[in-house]
């Protein structure tokens, strides 16, 4: 199909092309975070185990997939502020490092479902002495259920892609870092507010960012999303929803690693989104961009001066930028499903809660 096949097409047919029940939850996320936010508050359980000062010798931050890419941002919150933290896919953890699950350590446990298999051999690990924190979208699941504090999102019934339970989950891990750090979270709570009305207007524009990404994505091969910093979470998790909502290959990795390697493979079949994040970066990932386009590829930055208006984001406080920079790589997941015409995030393979590890 093509981009004026696309454009030219009926409401009707476009909605047998995009507006499956994937597409629905990518509408839902303001929602989400409304009804999220809100119920956010320090229980007796929270605070008798933050902050991280006087109580732990380090914080395991573990998770599957989206779970463990939501990290990303808490991981360098703590590290700011003087905090050991190790960020381990959950999977690695249980088998390899339970040594770590000390009472010296305290684990943040992100599972969307809270019942994934690797999750719960975490909370069945023989010896285990570490208080886990859970983070879930399943108020029932083991996780919520007997984790020694929980954190419940309100996303909602999700039908496959990460995509509703993934923005609350960073919002909560933000409102979370307060807490682990000595502070209290009312400041970013007050921050996290902005989240869904911001939301709400990128995907108010979904249609014309859809087609304008087509245009660039026509004839594209590779696919690669890359950031610095806390942009490692949207790039990380960007490359896994690609190939989950559209079985198309991409990968998601640092914007220095591209450059060690992956960068051989730049010509015109190549697409990168490059996160312009933080202040102290933005020049080292704009001249990423201009370096790819000179050597034959298509190369934009992702941000407040992107020369693409589906990759324009506002400028934000540190703890939104997460949030919104993964709307970009759903709007791609999108204008790839209509350019092949399958429908966006429909599993034909994979589950969404995965039991067998």
């Amino acid at each position: 199909m093509t981009t004026k096949e696309f454009i030219a097409m009926e409401t009707n047919s476009l909605g047998t092309v995009i507006q499956g029940r994937y597409f629905q939850d990518l509408l839902g996320q303001p929602e989400a975070l409304e009804n999220t936010l809100p119920v956010l508050e320090v229980t007796d359980k929270l605070r008798r185990l933050t902050p991280v000062e006087g109580k732990y010798q380090r914080v395991v931050l573990t998770g599957m997939g989206a779970s463990l890419n939501a990290l990303q941002p808490l991981y360098l919150s703590l590290l700011a502020c003087g905090t050991s933290a190790l960020l381990v896919e959950t999977s690695e953890l249980i088998h390899f490092l339970p040594r770590l699950l000390d009472e010296s350590t305290l684990v943040v446990a992100v599972s969307q479902s809270g019942k994934s298999a690797e999750t719960v051999k975490l909370l069945d690990l023989p010896g285990r002495k570490s208080p886990v924190v859970g983070v879930t979208n399943g108020a029932d699941s083991p996780l919520a259920m007997r984790a020694d504090a929980s954190l419940v999102t309100r996303a909602g019934s999700e039908f496959s892609v990460s995509c509703k339970t993934y923005v609350s989950a960073i919002a909560v891990l933000a409102w979370l870092g307060g807490l682990l750090c000595g502070g209290q979270p009312g400041s970013s709570a007050g921050e996290l507010r902005q989240a869904p009305g911001l939301v709400r207007d990128y995907l108010s524009r979904w249609q014309t960012h859809v087609e304008s990404l087509m245009r660039e994505l026509e004839g594209v091969r590779d696919l690669f999303f890359l950031g610095r910093g806390s942009s490692l979470a949207a790039a990380m998790n960007s490359g896994l929803i690609i190939k989950e909502s559209t079985r198309f290959h991409s990968e998601g990795m640092s914007s220095a690693a591209f450059r060690h390697g992956p960068f051989e493979m730049v010509d015109s079949h190549l697409f990168a989104l490059v996160y312009a994040g933080d202040p102290q970066v933005e020049e080292l990932n704009r001249s990423l961009v201009e370096d790819i386009r000179r050597a034959g590829g298509r190369a934009f930055l992702c941000g407040p001066q992107s020369d693409a208006e589906a990759l324009q984001l506002p400028a934000v406080v540190p703890a939104l930028r997460p949030i919104l920079e993964i709307l970009p790589a759903q709007m791609i997941s999108l204008a790839l499903a209509a350019l092949t015409g399958v429908e966006a995030g429909k599993f034909r393979k994979a589950t969404k809660v995965t039991e067998t590890e």
